[in-house]
């Protein structure tokens, strides 16, 4: 705190620290551990980093190095996750999927005619068209111009090499406060570019410096741009493609062989699926499967695997897409690192094959080391880890646990509660947990992992009442394999209690109202 100089920072914004600095920082949180002496102390590395760094195959070549078996594919597929014009030709390859793209340089852009070049791209790659950062991860840097105006396209292309432009006419009207307040937003990637930041020739490190710069520089200029200190070098532009969005996630089989998890459509009054509209928003709906007909089901399974294959993915990832209403299946962005939040859509998909989070989770570390050991790399003591797995998953199917029934109401509060309480149960080494509706009309049912998933009280009750959907059934048919390695028998039906059953089979209750957990 008293290096902050009353902002909210990260600590890039605390500059090149030295050693000593560094670990003063490092001592108030824990206890540093060298990069050579990580194997030390740990089995394994959960990575859940996204962007630059973390899904391009650094981090993953990285631990590699040091022979630490990590979640998540490997170098290559990891270094293709992260480039989208390289993506794009791939996918081309895999499905024959044609998309109009073109990439425009730093250098193109700064000594372009600005009009020109927009209406050039209007010609040959249509509008609306999108504007792509070519290295980001979770949407950052994502932009569409949807209208014929020269600022929004300059403004687009800014965002997305991660520039920012101050006027002075807007700069002069703002209060120490809301300056401060957009220093703030600056340091946010889904808000902003991020420090540091290159300014008038200079790395500029922290909210307050780049404040005093600012002052300067629009006391003699009209305007003055700061870029970010990883801006892109060159841009993505690429065709505007209309239809039903969606995102589908990958498993695997211990032999390597993919599975594609039910696709969920992401629709609603969204403009992008941005960073905000995936994490930060409530304005977007999303329904399993994708609300079409089988055969384009079908459809959408066969290219994601076709492009699951030919970007060297494995273990797990996320391909998002549309599919036209002309029943074309468009493909982009394939996923290395899926969102891994509560809420993402990697676990709702694994939900409906049978799989918790906690399951997935242990997924997704066994299926990583046996990814591991295909490299040739440390393949003896990486045996021996997951042969190590492998007995504590029997161990931990094969426990006896005080099985509780997770009681909920028709209303939004309880829902809600219930779920987080089957979460926290889910993890735990002691309890089994069964979710139970007590219906309006009086009775008790037993639900099904999957619509434990849905954001509402709402959706659930849509759910219920529909019929599970038989694409859905073929996917928990193909993993069955897969979905047995982690569980015993998962029902996957809404079934009525008689009177008296939830008791005999039931060792606690936990009211959802009340958050009591009682013995029956």
């Amino acid at each position: 705190k008293n290096q902050n100089n009353g902002y909210r920072i990260y600590i890039e914004s605390l500059g090149q620290l030295n050693e000593t600095q560094l670990y003063k920082l490092i001592y108030k949180i824990g206890k540093q551990v060298k990069l050579e002496d990580l194997k030390n102390h740990i089995d394994f590395a959960f990575v859940i980093m996204h962007g630059p760094y973390s899904e391009d195959g650094n981090i993953q070549g990285i631990l590699e190095w040091y022979g630490i078996p990590y979640m998540g594919p490997g170098i290559m597929g990891s270094a293709v996750g992260i480039d989208k014009p390289l993506q794009n030709k791939l996918l081309s390859l895999a499905t024959g999927q044609q998309k109009k793209q073109r990439t425009i340089s730093k250098k193109e852009w700064i000594n372009s005619e600005k009009s020109s070049l927009f209406t050039e791209l209007i010609n040959t790659i249509g509008f609306p068209f999108v504007v792509k950062a070519p290295h980001q991860g979770s949407s950052i840097g994502v932009a569409i111009v949807k209208k014929r105006s020269l600022e929004e396209f300059t403004k687009s292309m800014n965002q997305c090499f991660f520039e920012t432009t101050f006027f002075k006419k807007d700069w002069d009207k703002l209060s120490l406060r809301q300056k401060k307040n957009f220093m703030e937003k600056t340091s946010n990637l889904d808000e902003g570019i991020g420090f540091p930041v290159i300014a008038d020739g200079k790395i500029v490190y922290h909210p307050s410096e780049l404040l005093k710069v600012i002052d300067a520089q629009l006391l003699i200029n009209e305007k003055f741009t700061i870029s970010s200190y990883n801006a892109e070098d060159y841009i993505l532009i690429e065709e505007f493609t209309v239809g039903q969005e969606f995102s589908c996630g990958v498993i695997q089989d211990d032999s390597g062989k993919a599975f594609a998890l039910p696709a969920t459509e992401i629709y609603g009054e969204i403009q992008t699926f941005d960073f905000k509209s995936k994490y930060q928003s409530n304005v977007t709906k999303k329904r399993i499967p994708v609300e079409t007909n089988y055969d384009n089901l079908n459809k959408i399974s066969e290219n994601i695997l076709k492009a699951f294959e030919i970007t060297g993915m494995s273990v797990v990832c996320r391909i998002d897409g549309f599919l036209t209403p002309n029943d074309e299946v468009i493909l982009h962005d394939p996923n290395t690192i899926p969102g891994m939040s509560p809420a993402s859509l990697i676990f709702k998909q694994m939900a409906e094959i049978g799989l918790n989070i906690t399951n997935s989770i242990s997924y997704m570390i066994r299926q990583s080391v046996r990814e591991r050991i295909r490299t040739g790399k440390s393949t003896f003591v990486f045996t021996e880890l997951l042969n190590k797995i492998d007995n504590l998953i029997e161990l931990s199917k094969n426990k006896e646990r005080k099985k509780v029934a997770v009681v909920f109401g028709e209303n939004e509060l309880e829902y809600i509660n219930a779920q987080k309480k089957y979460a926290s149960l889910s993890a735990s080494e002691e309890y089994e947990p069964t979710c139970v509706c007590a219906a309006a009309n009086g009775h008790l049912y037993k639900i099904p992992l999957n619509l434990m998933t849905k954001p509402n009280i709402q959706e659930f009750g849509e759910a219920v009442s529909k019929k599970r959907h038989p694409f859905i059934s073929g996917i928990i048919e193909k993993t069955s394999h897969i979905r047995t390695k982690y569980v015993n028998n998962i029902d996957f039906e809404v079934t009525k209690y008689e009177e008296g059953q939830m008791a005999k089979e039931m060792d606690f209750v936990y009211h959802a109202k009340s958050g009591e957990m009682l013995a029956l």
